[in-house]
């Protein structure tokens, strides 16, 4: 009888803990241009196109690797140094999977930048399934993506073909969903991303010349993906990039969508 209550109280006990991680509240810090720390409600840690140490809108105290803590799956959009980043020595530092373009982590697979184990290769419309509740499936964007990597022998910088950009919806295990468009222009299947997926969280790119403008942004926003929330991205970091949140506010006019006002270092739980 009392093995029994014992049995039972450690069933009920493993049942409360999984059902706290499972109403724990997903949080998404923002390091500037388009990387983001998101932790799921189930603690995992996504590390988002993770240009940290050289990106010059994430705060000083915050370009330090291992600060980050632990980190379990890295998603990259595309080949571009502003997104690429440090996802190489933050995969080896965590022995973690990076999981971006076919083309991208063939590449560096092949280079032996990665060993093939950390660079999983899928595609857009590919879906995985990394952790209990959480999927993150690849979409188109409309941008370029190639690497630059410095050769070992010469030291010098060589460019390398790093597949086709994408897009990331991830949907989290208390059925959030987040659009991180990664780097694009304007496309018309946006809207059916949209009616689709149905996303509630929108990253989107803002500074223009080479992603959307301000303008461009509001369309997309407002007219195809239609999200409850948005938070303009990718803005500031260069001279190219003009465009501001007011500018995509201003564009956006009277619309459902939320627009979040976030800067670099922030953090927010939904």
């Amino acid at each position: 009888m009392l093995a029994r209550l014992l049995t039972f109280i450690v069933a009920a006990s493993l049942s409360l803990i999984g059902t706290a991680q499972a109403q724990g509240k997903p949080e998404l810090q923002w390091f500037g241009q388009a990387a983001f720390k998101l932790t799921t409600a189930g603690g995992k840690v996504i590390m988002i196109d993770p240009w940290i140490l050289g990106n010059p809108k994430t705060p000083q105290e915050l370009k330090n690797l291992d600060a980050l803590g632990k980190v379990d799956l890295i998603l990259v959009t595309h080949g571009h140094g502003d997104h690429l980043g440090d996802a190489v020595e933050l995969a080896k530092k965590n022995n973690v999977p990076v999981w971006g373009p076919a083309g991208m982590n063939q590449t560096l697979a092949t280079l032996g930048v990665l060993p093939a184990n950390l660079a999983p290769r899928m595609n857009k419309s590919g879906t995985i399934e990394p952790f209990p509740g959480v999927k993150i499936t690849q979409v188109h964007a409309e941008h370029s993506s190639e690497m630059i990597l410095k050769d070992p022998v010469t030291g010098k910088d060589v460019s390398y073909a790093a597949g086709e950009p994408v897009g990331l919806i991830i949907e989290l295990e208390s059925g959030l969903k987040i659009y991180h468009m990664g780097d694009t222009g304007l496309f018309g299947d946006m809207k059916f991303i949209g009616e689709y997926y149905k996303p509630d969280l929108l990253l989107i790119p803002i500074g223009g010349h080479f992603v959307l403008s301000p303008k461009d942004a509001a369309y997309a926003t407002r007219e195809w993906i239609k999200p409850k929330m948005a938070l303009p991205m990718h803005y500031g970091t260069n001279p190219f990039l003009r465009g501001t949140p007011a500018e995509y506010k201003a564009a956006l006019g009277q619309t459902p969508t939320e627009v979040l006002d976030m800067t670099p270092g922030d953090k927010k739980t939904f």
